[in-house]
């Protein structure tokens, strides 16, 4: 069986959607393409932007990582226009978004008004009321690789309904079947029936 990989940085792998890092060309396989907010170039931005347009190619999937992040030095109002940009960019493009936050939780709910594709939390490892919080707002949640080891992030994990969830490396060295193991067991699911959800969001998500 083979396990899709929805948010990971191996150039190689194809069974999921690579990050494309910002200055870099388009495989040819599945991808994201966004402007990081710890890429963003307050000086450059016009540039930046330039780049993301004329790399998206028919393997682009989604629009990101973008987002907001709390604990870098770029101006949030820049982090707010650079991804509200990026947001408009997805509902032109009718692709959805694959969102990068740390300690913005409640400031990207807040940009949700503006989209018209799914919005993805990328490596989501908060609390429950955060969880709850962004399901409430209709927000997918990507689980990785703390899910094996840390029983708090499980026990949210129990609580997340099916059909709003995405399971990733990320930048982990780890075999993603562990990962899909894992959450099969903590869902009282089949390996099967995990895997064929998971495929069913990803259509979901990519029809808007």
């Amino acid at each position: 069986m083979d396990f899709f990989d929805f948010h990971h940085h191996k150039e190689n792998k194809e069974l999921g959607i690579y990050n494309l890092d910002y200055g870099k060309t388009p495989p040819q396989h599945l991808y994201s393409i966004g402007i990081h907010p710890q890429d963003i170039q307050e000086e450059n931005i016009e540039n930046q932007f330039n780049w993301l347009n004329s790399n998206i190619t028919e393997n682009c999937f989604a629009i990101g990582e973008c987002g907001l992040d709390g604990l870098i030095e770029v101006d949030q109002k820049t982090q707010g226009d650079v991804f509200k940009k990026q947001i408009e960019l997805s509902n032109e493009l009718k692709k959805p978004l694959i969102i990068h936050c740390v300690r913005k939780f409640y400031e990207v709910i807040s940009f949700k008004k503006y989209a018209h594709q799914a919005m993805i939390i990328h490596g989501f490892n908060k609390k429950q009321s955060i969880a709850d919080d962004l399901l409430k707002n209709n927000f997918y949640l990507s689980f990785g690789k703390p899910v094996l080891y840390n029983l708090s992030l499980q026990n949210i994990l129990k609580t997340i309904p099916l059909d709003k969830i995405f399971l990733e490396t990320d930048n982990e060295d780890f075999n993603i079947e562990e990962l899909y193991l894992k959450v099969s067991e903590l869902k009282e699911i089949s390996l099967e029936n995990l895997n064929k959800q998971i495929v069913e969001n990803l259509e979901t998500i990519q029809n808007g």
